[in-house]
């Protein structure tokens, strides 16, 4: 298990500096307004609470900063592809994007309860101070503003006691701006939780996209500057540790102390998230340009389970065995775009998708191409982008798992591999392919039987019978199936596929395939790639670290998941 200790450690350190620097912006935000003189006055209306709005809001501006990063796709593509520093390990940091863009989400989650939170009581004590008429400090204070004083003067946004809350709420910047930001996060979040990003991807889709609308926000919060501390020149006059204890002579003539004059904070949150903003509206117009070019398809097919097949050309289409494309249909709807991995090789002169019917739009598409008195829907591309599979040539010996109609990264690379062995390319690396693929259903097995048998007969003719060990296996099946494939157990080919390789009923038992694989290589790197279920991630990767060894120069498993 070496090799996931230092994948794991690699992960942990990423994420304490995270956590560290989170940490450290909020202590050191916390301190400045809970210790500067700069705020005194403004503490003595506020208290503590001043110091917690203004830490979580630099936490929050720092993690909106990093938020739109780990979704920049051609800038990630980029870091896998071409640069030298990117090695197996590091490289595989990577494959966390959505896993790091999600942790970033849920601590803006809790800086924006904080800061939500803080500001409640800041408003509640404004709207305390400009009520009280005891005399007190922060009573005076809270009536600076409102005496025909100079404009800089004020300090309790709150300009009469009759003013409540839900006015200056709604009536500000900084209180309209939070709270349409505020809203406009909790669509994003509640809308990509599990449930409706798998069933209801629309929606999903649709509602993601109000982060131009917090952004847009985020940078203009500020502006209102409500948040107020004493000026320089203010301080340098009447220095609060000098001035707070005599604010009642502040009228007189003869005292040294003058009345305090405040300024507004200026606006942060745009120099955080200038940046990244930037950068996000270049990999937009990027990706826009790029969807824009023809996209000329050249054959359609119908699959079983009702997946359709979709051969296409572009020009200027380079890809790698393992990435995706993202897909726009105009004709069923103009602003969606879905993920496909690319089923075809790189050798070959076409690239390929399978997509299979599991929502309104993918229904839809299917029935759009099964018009055939209509004219072919126009298909609009945006890709390649480069995934885990990338990598799978670098392993001597591989493990390819394939749940469903997560079998289509394999189609690429097992077409790939067919293609290497036809051209007898020197170059692979790669020793021993172990292939599972798991369906529910026999009609799934259809979509790639040609290509397994193909790489059957190539494998035979080449004396490579060993090079692809495939396992298939049926998980829904009635007694009926059962019966008949035991009864034809003894004919060379299997009953439902039409394959040597017989069809197993049941799941893998992943102990048993994982511990005759390491007995099988006892001194090879192996790579385990997954396209399927968080289920069977968890087995396989648990897999992975029990049957590492601890000796580096002995059997090591490194398991990748295909993440979009």
């Amino acid at each position: 298990m070496g090799n996931w200790v230092v994948n794991h450690w690699f992960s942990v350190l990423f994420l304490a500096t995270w956590l560290g620097l989170n940490v450290f912006l909020f202590v050191h935000a916390f301190l400045s307004y809970e210790k500067a003189d700069k705020y005194y006055y403004t503490r003595e209306i506020l208290g503590s609470t001043l110091a917690w709005a203004r830490a979580s809001a630099r936490c929050l501006n720092f993690n909106s900063m990093l938020i739109l990063l780990p979704v920049c796709r051609n800038l990630l593509s980029f870091l896998r592809g071409t640069c030298s520093f990117c090695r197996r390990t590091l490289r595989k940091q990577l494959d966390h994007n959505l896993t790091f863009h999600k942790l970033v989400a849920y601590m803006i989650c809790l800086h924006t309860a904080i800061h939500i939170i803080a500001h409640l009581f800041n408003f509640e004590q404004y709207s305390r101070s400009r009520q009280a008429t005891d005399g007190s400090l922060a009573s005076i204070l809270s009536t600076l503003s409102h005496q025909g004083k100079e404009e800089d003067s004020w300090l309790n946004p709150m300009q009469s006691p009759n003013m409540t809350v839900e006015y200056v709420t709604f009536t500000s910047i900084a209180g309209l701006t939070g709270v349409i930001i505020t809203i406009a996060l909790v669509l994003m979040v509640t809308s990509a939780m599990e449930f409706i990003r798998r069933s209801y991807f629309e929606v999903f889709w649709y509602t993601h996209h109000i982060f131009i609308i917090y952004f847009i926000g985020l940078g203009i919060h500020g502006i209102g500057g409500i948040v107020r501390g004493q000026t320089e020149e203010s301080l340098n006059e009447s220095h609060p540790h000098r001035c707070a204890e005599s604010f009642k002579q502040w009228d007189d003539h003869d005292s040294h102390c003058k009345h305090p004059r405040f300024e507004g904070l200026p606006a942060e949150s745009w120099k955080w998230i200038l940046a990244p903003g930037v950068l996000c509206i270049l990999e937009r117009i990027l990706r826009f340009y790029r969807s824009q070019q023809k996209v000329v398809i050249t054959k359609v097919v119908m699959h079983p389970s009702k997946v359709l097949e979709l051969q296409m050309n572009k020009r200027g289409f380079s890809m790698e065995v393992g990435q995706y494309i993202f897909v726009n249909c105009p004709s069923v709807s103009y602003l969606e775009w879905h993920p496909f991995t690319l089923t075809s090789a790189p050798e070959e002169d076409f690239f390929s998708i399978h997509i299979r019917a599991v929502g309104d739009w993918t229904e839809k598409l299917i029935r759009a191409f099964e018009q055939q008195c209509s004219p072919i829907p126009r298909i609009e591309v945006d890709g390649p982008f480069g995934t885990v599979s990338e990598d799978v040539f670098q392993y001597e010996v591989v493990v390819l798992v394939g749940a469903g109609i997560g079998v289509t990264p394999f189609a690429s690379i097992l077409k790939s591999i067919w293609y290497k062995f036809r051209h007898a390319d020197h170059n692979l690396k790669t020793q021993t392919i172990y292939f599972y693929w798991i369906c529910r259903e026999t009609g799934a097995f259809a979509w790639f039987n040609d290509l397994l048998a193909s790489l059957e007969r190539e494998m035979e003719e080449l004396g490579k019978v060993d090079f692809l060990n495939y396992r298939l296996f049926l998980t829904g099946w009635d007694s009926n199936i059962a019966s008949h494939a035991t009864l034809n157990f003894d004919k060379a080919t299997d009953i439902l596929t039409g394959l040597k390789q017989k069809t197993s009923f049941g799941r893998p038992m992943w102990d048993n395939e994982f511990s005759t694989i390491a007995n099988a290589h006892p001194r090879s790197v192996v790579g385990v790639f997954l396209c399927g279920p968080q289920t069977l991630a968890k087995s396989l990767s648990k897999c992975c670290r029990q049957y590492s060894s601890l000796d580096p120069r002995k059997v090591q498993f490194y398991f990748n998941k295909e993440n979009f």
